[in-house]
């Protein structure tokens, strides 16, 4: 006799549900937002295993779905966020240059302050350790337009740390 795949999802939930939103949480920072995130990852496995053939669901899977999960709410807090500047007309130009960040608290905080298209660049490509190609392809973009994303990402981040540093925040 065949295993239900709903009763083999409940296992599996228990089992993944702190590896799923301690992945979130970790990379958003934000409870609720991982919380909310987490259940969209969850359901977009019941929707999986309705499918026939059903995928096989496992923890990575599921925490694949979630960076999915996460990217999309980036691209749409990015929109959100290029037309309040157009509505605004401000835009930061910055030069510095990419270094290392001993404090861990200012550099979270210093990424929290960047636009989501930046904080997902740089959390996609070295919190989460992806190729540049595979940040293209779950931002949305071309590898030469995600080179030059990264290159204003990591200026963005060193300006926004640098006034971690000097008591700016």
């Amino acid at each position: 006799m065949e295993s239900d795949p709903g009763t083999a999802l409940l296992e599996l939930y228990d089992a993944a549900l702190p590896e799923v939103y301690g992945y979130l949480l970790s990379r958003c920072g934000q409870r609720a937002l991982a919380e909310d995130l987490t259940a969209e990852t969850f359901l977009a496995a019941v929707e999986a295993v309705r499918r026939a053939p059903p995928p096989e669901i496992g923890v990575a899977w599921l925490v694949g779905v979630a960076r999915h999960k996460l990217a999309d709410h980036w691209r749409r807090a990015g929109r959100e966020e290029r037309g309040l500047r157009r509505a605004y007309d401000g835009r930061a130009e910055v030069d510095d240059p990419w270094g290392g960040f001993p404090d861990a608290l200012a550099a979270r905080q210093a990424l929290a302050e960047l636009g989501a298209h930046h904080r997902a660049a740089l959390t996609l490509r070295y919190l989460d350790g992806l190729p540049v190609p595979e940040v293209a392809a779950l931002l949305g973009r071309t590898v030469h337009a995600t080179e030059a994303l990264l290159v204003r990402a990591r200026a963005a981040f060193r300006k926004a740390y640098a006034g971690k540093e000097e008591g700016g925040g």
